[in-house]
């Protein structure tokens, strides 16, 4: 087997590309960054070009195959991974690489070097990266933050409403791109989108919306996510019915909206524990 991290069958032709990667795993709350990138393919009808290969960036005792059994006949064994697709986009606009993959157990600054190696090839520039956490916000909330690779690019993300972040503290895969990305002048932005702790188990497709629009918006060119905002209003409702009926719940949410009022949601921090599951709220919701 070949010993290449990123196993690439044969390079697009694209135009002014843009690379936008979203990673399952730590950084991937109520799956927004892997979720967003499904949404991408599929819209734009991306075709994969490139694959991860699982030996060389895998752990496979921390990410193992995933086997299909059916009635005692083995059906397929999925080792973790992922990979790389090419869309086009309107005629004016540019194009994109997609990338979407289980976040690498090993290996990460080669992962990157890679990465970057081939965005070089492709005449890739920039780079966003998505990332979600679970946080004391609301449902009805739509919260980005972000981390830029220059002070412009800062502001200007400041413009369109999305926060800074200041942190130390354990990183997730998009920092390691980040700090290899300074090193190449590549332009790179990582988004990452603030996720109710109790809406653990479902999709938040309000969230999603607003970050495919962002990202629209950064990149240049068209995404229609009204399908995303038909299904946010429905499940919106089944969720605000929840609340309603639903002491303990109310009561968290409540306390939120409180928090939210006075300004001081980051007090809360100390006194609830966002890895807690509070209710799964996917076990009382209506099935589709």
């Amino acid at each position: 087997m070949s010993e290449n991290g990123i196993q690439i069958d044969e390079f697009p032709d694209l135009k002014n590309p843009l690379l936008i990667a979203g990673f399952d795993g730590w950084g991937n709350a109520l799956k927004i960054s892997s979720g967003m990138a499904a949404y991408l393919i599929r819209t734009f009808k991306a075709q994969p070009f490139a694959e991860i290969n699982s030996d060389v960036f895998f752990s496979y005792d921390e990410s193992r195959p995933v086997v299909h059994i059916e009635e005692g006949v083995f059906k397929s064994l999925s080792p973790p991974g992922g990979a790389f697709y090419a869309a086009r986009t309107e005629p004016d606009a540019r194009d994109l690489v997609i990338l979407k993959t289980d976040e690498p157990n090993l290996r990460w600054f080669g992962f990157v070097e890679e990465l970057f190696d081939l965005c070089s090839r492709l005449n890739i520039e920039t780079i966003i990266t998505m990332g979600s956490m679970y946080d004391h916000v609301l449902h009805t909330d739509r919260i980005i933050s972000a981390i830029a690779s220059d002070a412009a690019l800062n502001s200007m993300l400041s413009q369109k409403g999305v926060n800074s972040i200041s942190y130390q503290g354990p990183s997730a895969i998009h920092s390691t791109i980040h700090a290899e990305g300074l090193k190449r002048d590549f332009t790179c932005m990582s988004l990452w989108c603030h996720c109710p702790y109790y809406l653990q188990g479902t999709t938040h497709f309000g969230l999603l919306a607003h970050l495919g629009k962002l990202i629209a918006s950064l990149g240049g060119f068209e995404l229609n996510t009204q399908d995303l905002e038909t299904s946010w209003e429905k499940l919106n409702l089944q969720i605000e019915k929840l609340i309603e009926n639903n002491a303990e719940l109310q009561a968290v949410v409540n306390e939120l909206r409180k928090a939210k009022v006075r300004g001081s949601a980051a007090e809360m921090k100390g006194t609830l524990k966002t890895d807690e599951k509070i209710i799964n709220i996917k076990d009382f919701l209506q099935p589709k």
